[in-house]
């Protein structure tokens, strides 16, 4: 990794309290992309003043910060990375040996939770969806964390068209679709700092499910054509 530069994006909606701890485990030769969504507690100040880069998104979601992050990269390598605490920067070394090495297209992160990290609802609905993507792709996923590395070129060809919930979700089956190579590894998963914009808030909840499901019916359409793999030749699907 010496010498590499790697753009590591943050969506940020009101996650002062976090910023600072974040971004000082940046490790070296990784830049700090920090796309604010409208926070109204100084973050995108707070970001600037410690040296991240700071872009604007004004059109609200996850999705539409993740995508804004991408596009303001320049690196050859991006990473996505929640910017509430709850997932270490420093690990991100880790995910990118696979892609590094030209073993792996895509890495994500297996969120291992700590204690009070994750709501017990929010835990199986996670469960679930990751049966439901075995048996639909027949990857070996167990967590749709948003901890994730990849090629920038390879991200952006895949067309990514949510701007909500569904982004993490529909990178993920797009790039099965094109049977890219799919490799999680364990990364901690530790208690947020403030509030969850998605499983603190009935409102957020139920707009992941519905920005999820529309993903999940899409690919299922585009499955009965075939271009997933078979997943009855997948031992997770058994």
């Amino acid at each position: 990794m010496t010498g590499a530069v790697v753009d590591v994006v943050l969506p940020c909606l009101n996650e002062r309290g976090a910023l600072a701890w974040v971004l000082s485990r940046m490790p070296d030769g990784y830049r700090a992309i920090v796309v604010d969504n409208g926070s109204t507690d100084g973050s995108a100040e707070l970001a600037a003043s410690l040296g991240a880069v700071v872009v604007r998104e004004d059109r609200r979601g996850f999705g539409a910060a993740a995508h804004a992050g991408l596009l303001a990269a320049t690196s050859e390598f991006v990473a996505f990375c929640d910017c509430d605490g709850s997932l270490d920067p420093a690990r991100l070394p880790e995910l990118f040996a696979p892609v590094m090495e030209g073993s792996a297209d895509l890495v994500l992160g297996s969120r291992q939770p700590q204690r009070g990290s994750w709501p017990l609802h929010a835990r199986v609905a996670n469960v679930l969806l990751a049966w439901q993507l075995r048996r639909l792709t027949g990857e070996r996923v167990t967590d749709l964390g948003p901890m994730r590395a990849g090629r920038r070129a390879d991200l952006l060809s895949l067309g990514l068209e949510d701007r909500r919930s569904g982004y993490p979700l529909e990178m993920f089956l797009k790039a099965s679709l094109r049977n890219w190579r799919i490799v999680e590894i364990p990364v901690p998963y530790a208690p947020r700092t403030g509030k969850s914009k998605v499983t603190g808030t009935v409102r957020g909840t139920l707009t992941a499910v519905q920005d999820m499901s529309a993903q999940l019916k899409a690919a299922a359409a585009a499955s009965s054509s075939g271009p997933f793999r078979n997943p009855a030749s997948s031992e997770e699907t058994k």
